[in-house]
Formats: structure tokens, sequence, C-alpha cells
């Protein structure tokens, strides 16, 4: 077995067991999960809309729903809970009979059955079908470079949900904490698809040169646009919860350079790919020659790849522009909205970090890829030393 082909396999397996460990890691939060609360799955089997009122597009008031639990300790039970309707369309959601539903149950002392609340549709086990189906896909298609490709995704998951959040709610920096994730997920998923390698070190070091280009460009623009954090999503609810003390503008930092680090690493494993195989067509190469070719292959890429993060990002706001259009706001004061100009920010410096990365890689790449080209075996006679003429084996008599 070649020496790359074990590396590979020695780090497939050491980021297989980082991502169980992972699985099993506290998060420190989980003991604010109410303990006499059971949750379980339910079906709808009739409902009483008497009490709800419907105003224009909005209701509010209470739905009696009654439900026949369908696992759990409870199984099989039919007991009646209350969906109370706010008036928000983000957040009611209106049952009919036959609905799977996320039931949430509170028991008493006795472990009874205290109060019952359908919280939402069930859509975990749709959730988990996607999933399969896309796992399967990836391997299908990819084969062992799909099922790396499938670890480092779910090692990424694992990483922004048991690492990278519980750091933040703790308090620390959240640039700090956010740089260290994002290399650390970049040198993981990087080397698990690339292998350990000069083609995986370029991008590596390209991918991360462009993200700290990123994290640099957002620092100084979020301060001289006058933005924070409290345009993300839920970030008065946090601060409500009990978490006054974050910082939600490097937060929202830290948000700004995360979003843009995949497509980062995209561009930068485009690069150092086609340079490797350039390299490895013509042994002969010069650097210089390299890094054009490195420039060239960035130039071409990274049109469509700032134009990948502009619909992103346009596409989270759409109905944000629509209402202002509908409204007749004029274009002036609509991108002068501090959410429309956080949006800005994330789409020109996710952008920037973008262009910057391919001249990097490239940069990288004609000094790591590129060996020392041989010395010609014309050259001793070029200093005049004698070179010995190939005498041809006499024939056996």
């Amino acid at each position: 077995m070649k020496t790359e082909t074990r590396r590979n396999i020695l780090l497939v397996a050491v980021f297989a067991v980082l991502t169980v460990g992972l699985w099993l890691l506290p998060t420190g939060y989980e003991d604010r999960v109410a303990q006499d609360a059971v949750r379980c799955r339910g079906t709808v089997l009739s409902v009483d809309d008497s009490q709800v009122m419907t105003i224009g597009m909005i209701r509010k008031g209470e739905q009696d729903v009654t439900l026949r639990l369908e696992d759990g300790a409870y199984a099989g039970r039919e007991v009646r809970g209350v969906n109370q309707l706010l008036g928000m369309l983000d957040r009611d959601k209106l049952f009919r009979p036959g609905d799977s539903v996320l039931v949430v149950l509170t028991l008493d002392p006795d472990g009874g059955i205290a109060s019952v609340n359908p919280q939402a549709h069930y859509r975990l086990g749709l959730e988990g079908v996607l999933l399969g189906l896309f796992a399967l896909l990836l391997v299908a298609y990819g084969g062992w470079t799909g099922a790396k490709a499938l670890l480092s995704f779910g090692f990424t998951a694992l990483m922004v949900w048991k690492v990278l959040v519980p750091l933040f709610l703790d308090g620390y920096d959240p640039l700090l904490v956010s740089l260290g994730v994002t290399a650390l997920l970049c040198g993981g998923i990087i080397f698990l698809v690339a292998g350990v390698s000069r083609r995986g070190v370029t991008a590596f070091l390209g991918a991360f040169l462009g993200v700290l280009t990123s994290c640099v460009l957002a620092v100084y623009f979020t301060q001289r646009l006058h933005l924070h954090g409290a345009v993300l999503p839920f970030a008065e609810t946090l601060l409500y919860s009990g978490f006054g003390h974050l910082n939600l503008v490097e937060i929202y930092v830290a948000a700004v350079f995360i979003a843009a680090s995949g497509a980062v690493m995209d561009l930068a494993m485009d690069v150092a790919a086609s340079m490797d195989e350039v390299v490895r067509k013509r042994p002969d190469i010069t650097r210089a020659e390299a890094l054009r070719s490195g420039l060239r292959v960035g130039r071409a890429v990274v049109g469509t790849m700032t134009t990948t993060l502009l619909l992103a990002y346009s596409g989270s706001f759409i109905t944000l522009l629509m209402a202002f259009m509908a409204q007749g706001v004029p274009l002036a004061n609509t991108f002068n909205l501090i959410y429309v100009a956080a949006e800005v920010l994330k789409t020109l410096v996710g952008s920037f970090g973008l262009v910057t990365v391919a001249p990097f890689t490239a940069c990288l790449g004609a000094v790591l890829l590129v060996r020392r080209a041989p010395e010609p075996a014309s050259s001793g006679a070029a200093r005049g030393e004698e070179v010995s003429p190939r005498v041809a084996p006499k024939a056996a008599s």
C-alpha cells in the first residue's frame, strides 16, 4: 500500500473517531431542557376551531386538538391539547385531522400527564429521509471521495453545534473562536477530500488566507457602516434569555466570514487541484508558468462563485426587497436600511475573500507544487566535460 494511501486512511479513521466523539460530547446546556417534559409524535384525530378568530390573514385564539400519541411510554393514549395562535404568520400553525405533530407532554410529580402542547407539525421523519437520500446519492456518485465528503459534512455540522455555538454562549471571543473553528474545518474538509498532500496543503493555506482577509474586512466595515448583531434572526430573543453579556457585533462579524468560508474552500480546492494536474502532466513546468496557469483558472472560476454568493444572500432577504418595492421606497433608502446594508456587507466581503483566495492559492501552488526542474543531460558537455558515448554491448557469439 502506498504511503499516501495509508495516510489518507489514517486521516479518515481519525476524523471518524472525532466525529463520534463530537456526537457524544455534551454542550453543557442539556440541563436547560425541562426534565419533566417528554417529546413524542402524535396524530391529530380532531380539532375544534370555534375559539379561533380570523382577522384578514391573521388568526388568533385557541384551537382545541385531540391527538393519539404514536411512540414513547404513552403510545396509543388519546389526549387533548391547546394550540395557541398568536397572530404571527411566521410562528402560528393550524392543525387538521390526520396531521403528524410533535407533542410535548408536561408530567406531574406522579408521572401523569399534566398538560399537552402540540408544538409543531412533525418534520423529523422526512428530514431524516432527505438526509439519507442525500448520503446515498453522494456515496453512489462520489464513491470513496463521496464517503469522505459525507464524513466532512457530519464533522462540520457537529463542530458548529457542539463547539462553535456553546463557546459563543459561554462568552468566548467570537472572532478567535470562529477563526479557530474555521481553520480546523478547512483543514479537515480539504485534507479528507484531497488527501494529505502538497495539493491539500496548498488549498488549505489559500483558503485560510482568504477567510482571514474576509475577517479583517468584515471587522473594519462593520464598524464603519455602524452595523450590529441585532440584524441576525432571534438576536433579541437570545439577549432576553439571559445572555445579555454577548457581543452581538463580533458574532455578526464571525457570521460574515463563516458564511463565505465554504465558497472560499471550494475555489481554493479548484485552483490547487488544477495546478496539481498541470504539474503532473508537465513535470518540467516552471514556477512562473504554473503561477500563470493558476491565475487563469482562478479568473475563470471566480466570476461564477461571486454570483453564487450574491444569489445565496439575496435569496435570504428577497421578501424584504419585495416589501420596499411594493411600497415605493426609493432605492437609496432601501440600501441604506441596516438590514439590507448587513446583507450587502456579507455579499461584498465574502466576494472579496473569493477574489483574493485565487491569487493566494496560485502563488502557494507555484511554490509548493512545482519541483525544481531536472538538470539537462547535456549540462556536463556545456561545462567542457568529456561525455563518454554509449557503447552497444557485443552480440553473443
